[in-house]
């Protein structure tokens, strides 16, 4: 007699998840371990080391003897910040291989099989891989992504970044470890983003000890702020104030708003905020213009910048001017003054101050 349909479907499903085990069990024992996974699988979800925040499927319960398997916490997949972070991290991909009409919508689904990986790579070194163009094979994808993932250790690892990704976890769609790579190669990149600062989520480690599943879970940092990770460790009188003298900061900033629009008044301008208006680079232009008594053609600089790369363009414009007129190269960079950057926009300022403070 057949078996009715949703029996059949069973029968169908835990096949296919006997499958995943990666063995051809016999027939007669499939019954038996079936049972036994699912009651072991049972146990962890119950079980008090486990909290109950987490989500376990059946696969996440098939470990051999001592192994380990580290997963998101669905409460960190929900996390503002870390949202913001994939954002930030998909826009600065697409940005980067938009001549090769890439476009990435997903990091776990879209980078899986090393094929983004290899062109970002590329793009941002200069070096082009030894790698098949195309690979469709499960076995093709991971020997792709160790060709990647060698070349990118080769060069992060030389400046003491600590890696927090492998081959398996990132083919197995590990979204922590994808992160953790994208946010790497960013910053020995020097990528013209702005990544946001102090963001962790929390991972759950599963571990097999014994025959059962124990479970904690793990605090992973995947940024801290913008000076650390981009390396810029020298303190200067900024980093001072804005640590621990907050009220004197705010003097200085009055000091040079004022300096600023003594000049810029000229032009009927005025600036009230120093975060943003200066962010976009055409104060910082005509600014300079003032202060060395010169016209700057418009046509060397966007008057209405509409994007970010013109903005850049701006504040990199107005760096040379400055050099042009005997000041050193400042130390910021023009994306940090673009991205908002109060202390970077605050030295630039400063050393206009210290050098043209008494020009008329």
């Amino acid at each position: 007699m057949a078996a009715p349909a949703g029996k059949a479907a069973r029968m169908r499903k835990d096949e296919s998840l006997l499958g995943k085990l990666g063995g051809s069990l016999a027939r007669r024992k499939r019954s038996r371990e079936v049972s036994d996974l699912q009651e072991e699988g049972k146990h962890a979800i119950n079980a008090p080391l486990i909290p109950s925040s987490a989500e376990l499927h059946p696969e996440d319960t098939l470990l051999e003897e001592n192994a380990e398997r580290t997963m998101l916490d669905p409460t960190s997949r929900e996390d503002a910040k870390l949202k913001d972070l994939q954002r930030v991290l998909i826009d600065w991909v697409n940005n980067e291989l938009e001549e090769e009409r890439i476009i990435v919508k997903d990091l776990e689904e879209d980078l899986y099989d090393g094929q983004v990986l290899q062109k970002l790579f590329e793009k941002l070194s200069g070096r082009k891989l030894n790698v098949a163009e195309v690979t469709q094979s499960e076995i093709g994808q991971k020997q792709k992504l160790q060709t990647v993932l060698e070349a990118v250790n080769e060069l992060i690892q030389h400046h003491g970044w600590s890696t927090e990704w492998s081959v398996d976890l990132i083919h197995s769609k590990n979204l922590v470890a994808i992160i953790s790579l994208l946010v790497g190669l960013a910053v020995h990149f020097q990528a013209a983003v702005r990544l946001p600062e102090h963001v962790s989520v929390q991972v759950l480690v599963v571990k097999k000890k014994d025959g059962v599943l124990h479970a904690t879970h793990v605090t992973k940092e995947l940024t801290t702020t913008t000076e650390l990770m981009m390396g810029r460790f020298e303190r200067d009188a900024f980093d001072t104030l804005l640590d621990h003298a907050p009220d004197k900061l705010n003097i200085v900033k009055k000091s040079l708003i004022t300096f600023v629009n003594k000049h810029l008044n000229k032009l009927n301008l005025e600036v009230t905020e120093l975060e943003t208006q200066f962010a976009d680079g055409v104060y910082l232009v005509l600014l300079m213009g003032l202060l060395e008594n010169y016209f700057v053609p418009l046509y060397n600089f966007y008057l209405t910048p509409e994007n970010f790369e013109q903005k850049v363009h701006n504040v990199s414009f107005a760096f040379e001017l400055m050099q042009d007129g005997g000041l050193k190269k400042p130390k910021a960079r023009p994306e940090d003054v673009v991205n908002l950057n109060l202390k970077s926009t605050l030295r630039v300022l400063y050393n206009l101050f210290t050098n043209y403070k008494n020009r008329e």
